[in-house]
């Protein structure tokens, strides 16, 4: 039975810290002709509330892309504990078979927003780089059988790191107003048969982290230089740069307050 608000009850502000595989979703933002996370979580919110509100994000990813530390908020009655409320959603939503779940919730000042209260945003790309593709890993890793070079993808992302006009590696559909963002981790990992890209900035254009990775696997191919990356940036043109990488190796890692 839904639990319906009290008009006496103040209603309290929570943050949602949410892990999701977004392999068969068409990402966060609700769709109209297939499933999204944001449809998943407003259904069981309305469930357990009664009425139907928006659930407010960090950042919507795109099909595909997935999420470990991805950050929402929600207004909710104050007469459940913030346990109360992790449990009785990850029910729900167990119900509906959706791929999402919430990992903590947390009370927070009615100021606070999923989105315009982040000072920064963390991702992770995994590319694997062996010649036999993974079965257990399928929608996980983007399968690369070439080998990949990477100090020379190490040496070409320093030109990336700081501030810049990234227009180069930004979708055709992005609603930015500007290009220009800054860039302040980009690091490049060997796992075993990993290679792990770990990214941060404050905000990040529509595509950007996939054409970087994209980019920079020319690098570790030998198609390109390192140093190409420096004339790729200021050429302020997309189709100087890599492709896109594909959306299965990129996850929301964390989001900063």
């Amino acid at each position: 039975m839904p639990l319906i608000f009290c008009k006496e009850r103040k209603i309290m502000r929570y943050k949602l810290t949410l892990e999701y595989d977004g392999t068969n979703t068409l990402g966060w933002q609700r769709q109209l002709d297939g499933p999204s996370i944001q449809e998943y979580l407003e259904t069981v919110l309305e469930t357990l509330s009664g009425q139907h509100s928006e659930v407010a994000t960090a950042g919507r990813t795109d099909a595909g892309v997935h999420a470990l530390g991805q950050v929402a908020h929600i207004d909710f009655d104050t007469s459940m504990e913030t346990w109360k409320i992790r449990e009785a959603f990850n029910a729900n939503l167990r119900q509906l078979e959706a791929p999402v779940n919430v990992l903590e919730v947390e009370e927070v000042s009615d100021d606070f927003h999923a989105r315009f209260s982040a000072k920064g945003r963390g991702y992770i790309y995994r590319i694997l780089n062996r010649r036999s593709p993974s079965i257990l890993r399928n929608n996980r890793v983007w399968w690369v059988p070439v080998p990949l070079d990477i100090n020379k993808m190490q040496e070409a992302a320093q030109f990336l790191l700081g501030n810049h006009d990234f227009t180069s590696f930004r979708a055709a559909a992005c609603q930015a107003k500007s290009p220009i963002k800054t860039l302040d981790k980009l690091d490049i990992q060997q796992n075993d048969d990993e290679i792990i890209f770990i990214v941060e900035a404050k905000s990040f254009l529509h595509h950007q982290v996939r054409n970087m990775v994209g980019t920079l696997k020319q690098v570790g191919e030998g198609k390109m230089l390192p140093k190409d990356i420096k004339t790729i940036l200021e050429a302020k043109d997309r189709s100087k740069a890599g492709a896109t990488a594909p959306a299965c190796g990129l996850y929301l890692n964390k989001v900063m307050y």
